[in-house]
């Protein structure tokens, strides 16, 4: 892949990047032997506005298609060459557990963020987030991230996902139908938009608690204005013979 369109630092007159950089398709050939390293990607972020420009456009882009091809395809396949958001904010989500802090989304408990090796994201667990009159929408959710003995709380279990298209899903006109309020403070850790409560909106199924192995009344979960969804569930405990089977 040869990209042609170059910019000139726009950092600082300070700046060492004045006198020049490497070409962008450089750049792509040296990430893409990286493997799209997003940890090298998130440093040259830091370098100056050029770098993070093309790691925004380019880079990031390409840690997506990598990690997960197949949810890439379909969230494209309308014809558009980017996503809700931006590839940054999709790319964090990817590989980041946003936890929870006393007083925000999810006030009960607080549990730092953290990156996650690997996650599984799936479109058919998504069906089970949404009511049966918005099941042609297109919701990827991830296996819950796992947090246990939280005290009181018990076993709490973090997941996220994203809407394709969200911008005329039915999700977003039901939300806006039943006059859903934003989040007054709360914006959404992947890509700072403004946050819809779909427990308030009492739009989640009990089918959510079902394919993630949680309470029935222990759901919560947010979507942002750009479809990036986080929650949090109360996990039901391993009975006896499941709690033997992961010792073998």
């Amino acid at each position: 892949m040869i990209l042609t369109k170059q910019y000139r630092c726009i950092h600082s007159s300070s700046c060492q990047c004045t006198k020049g950089h490497l070409s962008e398709d450089v750049i792509f050939l040296v990430f893409q032997q990286l493997n799209w390293n997003p940890k090298l990607i998130a440093t040259l972020s830091c370098v100056c506005k050029w770098f993070d420009d093309l790691a925004k456009r380019v880079l990031w882009k390409e840690f997506c298609r990598a990690r997960a091809p197949k949810m890439m395809l379909d969230l494209q396949s309308s014809g558009s060459h980017s996503v809700d958001g931006n590839w940054r904010a999709l790319g964090k989500l990817l590989i980041y557990c946003s936890g929870c802090t006393k007083g925000g989304l999810f006030n009960s408990i607080q549990i730092p963020g953290h990156f996650v090796y690997r996650t599984r994201f799936s479109r058919t667990s998504g069906r089970s987030f949404l009511l049966p009159q918005c099941r042609t929408d297109v919701l990827y959710v991830s296996d819950p991230c796992e947090h246990l003995d939280q005290g009181e709380e018990g076993d709490v279990g973090f997941f996220r996902g994203i809407f394709k298209s969200f911008s005329i899903s039915k999700v977003r006109k039901m939300l806006i139908k039943r006059k859903a309020q934003l989040h007054p403070t709360e914006v959404c850790p992947y890509c700072k938009a403004k946050l819809w409560s779909m427990l308030q909106a009492k739009m989640i199924p009990q089918s959510a608690s079902c394919r993630l192995g949680a309470y029935e009344d222990c759901v919560e979960y947010y979507v942002c204005l750009n479809g990036h969804v986080l929650g949090i569930c109360t996990l039901l405990p391993l009975s006896d013979s499941e709690e033997a089977s992961e010792l073998e």
